[in-house]
């Protein structure tokens, strides 16, 4: 099981991997998981990620208090609201409005989670 546990962090670190080059695809999130696995999978890997000095902050404010940076935060948010814009311009209701209902949802989760 801790083969699985690896295989899936590391299909973790390629997917934030993606994410650092493309803007709609988040990178935190990924490290995050990738963490979680790699916990189970691979220690060594994990205290990599843990003692990053870029990524570490992020996941040790997400598991110790589910924080998420203020910079993160508005990146995330301005995301979300141009993706509700170009959706909204783009498409015909009523698929119009998933995109904007989406971002409503996810922007205000990540909106109320405590500020690293």
């Amino acid at each position: 099981m801790r083969r699985v546990y690896a295989i899936l962090g590391y299909a973790s670190l390629v997917l934030a991997g993606f994410g650092a080059v493309l803007p709609l695809l988040p990178t935190v999130p990924f490290v995050i998981l990738a963490a979680y696995f790699f916990a189970k999978g691979d220690p060594r890997i994990e205290r990599w990620l843990l003692n990053h000095p870029r990524l570490g902050p992020h996941i040790v404010a997400w598991r110790e208090r589910g924080a998420i940076s203020r910079k993160g935060k508005y990146a995330a948010l301005l995301t979300f609201a141009g993706s509700a814009i170009i959706g909204f311009v783009l498409l015909q209701p009523p698929a119009a409005y998933i995109p904007t209902a989406v971002a409503l949802i996810g922007g205000t989760w990540i909106a109320t989670r405590p500020t690293a």
